[in-house]
């Protein structure tokens, strides 16, 4: 216990010097100064067809998209495409015009769900609360098929979130053309009667012989935040998302028969079962999410994707797929995975609550888990195991912004059943002092006992241990440099039982040097050489 005090001490010491750090250094400002685009309110209907000639289009705020940023830098795009914006009382409306002077080498397929990224493909992000660390993204390929994710500037984006949308896209002899309808209800956004500002941008993918990334506003290579960059859009007074009130019940039967005189005989009665449950989703205020599931059913999930275990040396990893905690996901994300929900395999009940209040955001649930099942992690594999009970698991997240894209937050989980507990504590920083240095800091201790049982079973230590995790990772880049620093210290003894962490035990480290070389000219051998 006093090598974890002492390891953890050290590390939020540093945290601390950072903070100092950062308060006597705010980070840079951005020099072009954003005038935000007025996105107009339309009145009439828009149906959603791929097809422009619905009398809103004709009053909506057109933008060109005419920026390559990837792979060229800041050039002119190799072909046109405009973003049509203009919301109505319920729903934001969004259009692409993507001309293409060879039609036939379009990319469309019809496909899954988010599956559509190596087509054609347009995109509108939004950054609905303006605050630089969080911005949803919508993504159509030619054909309307769908794709959306949540980027956050801690963790990147997140394809396993999914909103409720309507689109539609059709090849056109020109090019094609896409048509969004975002609701208000599948948001998140400032609460507020008069005009809010959103940061915006909007993408196109080209792909040909490279896959051209044109953008609306030129980027900063040496910017380490994305989202300080983008464009701004005004707009959605009086935005409605309505009461935002879902309910999902389900019932759920089961009747079985044997022959008591096998293979003979007539077949009787062996058991039946009822199971109703209800799942509940409310937004009392724009910006917070309350869900509540009594026994609920997941059985229409989408199936996990096959997954091979030969040769694995630790647990596999599975997307998380259900409704109930997939609200709100990318608020309990961090560097060291301690919350993976996956881990509670058949809630009876379960309380989330999810948003941003002011200048923080709050994540919060508890679920009651019928079955405790749970990874014993170790150096060079790990083991599944249940221990046969249920268990109540339980998290609190609080994140607080910093000066311009920095945060600062701590977490606190809670596993427990019939002798058996794991509680795990900790902070992360993500501390941008200038637009080229970035520091991220996670150190977190753990709790942790086990029934004898399975301690004995599993090899695991007997009665209360304690145990330490951390990650440490330094950045500093420019346009054609880049320098970096990563620590990782998972003690052998740290537990996450609601996380993802299947390997502890190690101590790793890794300094580098990139240098980038790069070519503007589209008609030149190369585009970007990279050496490290």
């Amino acid at each position: 216990m006093g090598d974890l005090l002492r390891k953890t001490g050290l590390l939020w010491l540093c945290l601390a010097a950072g903070l100092h750090c950062f308060s006597a250094r705010p980070p840079a400002q951005t020099a072009r100064r954003k005038t935000p685009y007025r996105v107009p309110r339309v009145n009439a209907p828009v149906k959603i067809d791929g097809v422009l000639n619905d009398a809103a289009w004709k009053q909506a705020l057109v933008l060109n998209v005419d920026i390559e940023v990837q792979p060229g830098e800041n050039i002119p795009a190799p072909v046109k495409t405009q973003v049509l914006l203009a919301y109505g009382p319920k729903e934001l409306y969004v259009a692409f015009r993507a001309y293409d002077p060879h039609p036939s080498r379009i990319r469309a397929r019809y496909t899954d769900r988010d599956k559509m990224y190596s087509d054609d493909y347009v995109k509108v992000v939004l950054d609905t609360f303006d605050d630089q660390r969080r911005a949803f993204e919508f993504f159509c390929n030619p054909l309307g098929v769908q794709g959306d994710a949540i980027q956050t500037a801690d963790s990147g984006a997140s394809t396993d979130w999914d909103a409720i949308w309507a689109s539609a896209g059709r090849i056109t002899p020109d090019g094609y053309t896409v048509e969004m309808a975002i609701p208000f209800s599948s948001l998140r956004f400032q609460k507020t009667a008069g005009p809010q500002v959103w940061g915006f941008d909007a993408v196109r993918s080209y792909p040909r012989g490279v896959t051209h990334t044109i953008g609306l506003f030129p980027r900063d290579r040496g910017n380490n935040c994305y989202l300080c960059q983008a464009d701004k859009i005004e707009g959605f007074a009086g935005a409605d998302p309505g009461k935002n009130l879902e309910l999902d019940p389900t019932l759920a039967s089961t009747y079985s028969q044997y022959r008591p005189d096998f293979p003979y005989g007539r077949m009787v009665k062996k058991d039946f079962k009822v199971e109703p449950g209800l799942t509940v989703r409310w937004s009392p205020t724009p910006n917070l999410a309350l869900n509540a599931a009594l026994n609920p059913d997941f059985s229409q999930v989408e199936a996990d994707a096959a997954q091979l275990d030969i040769n694995t040396r630790f647990a596999l990893y599975y997307p998380e797929k259900r409704p109930f905690f997939l609200e709100g996901m990318d608020y309990f994300q961090t560097t060291v995975p301690i919350v993976y929900t996956r881990t509670l395999a058949d809630p009876a009940w379960g309380l989330k609550l999810t948003g941003k209040i002011g200048r923080g955001t709050l994540a919060c649930f508890s679920v009651q888990d019928r079955q405790t099942n749970l990874i014993f992690p170790g150096s060079q594999n790990s083991q599944s195991g249940s221990l046969g009970e249920g268990s109540l698991g339980s998290v609190l997240r609080y994140r607080r912004d910093l000066g311009k894209s920095s945060t600062l937050g701590a977490t606190a989980t809670s596993r427990e059943g019939p002798g058996y507990s794991n509680r795990v504590f900790g902070m992360d920083t993500t501390l941008r002092f200038t637009d080229r240095d970035t520091l991220n800091l996670n150190a977190y201790g753990s709790w942790t006992k086990y029934p004898g049982s399975a301690a004995a079973a599993y090899g695991q230590p007997e009665g209360l241990f304690g145990g330490y995790a951390a990650d440490l990772m330094y950045i500093h880049a420019t346009r054609n440099w880049e320098y970096y620093a990563h620590y990782q210290d998972y003690g052998e003894n740290f537990r996450a039982d609601l996380g993802y962490v299947p390997q502890v035990g190690f101590t790793f480290l890794d300094t580098g040097v990139l240098n980038n070389w790069y070519s503007n000219d589209p008609r030149h051998w190369f585009n970007r050489i990279t050496t490290w």
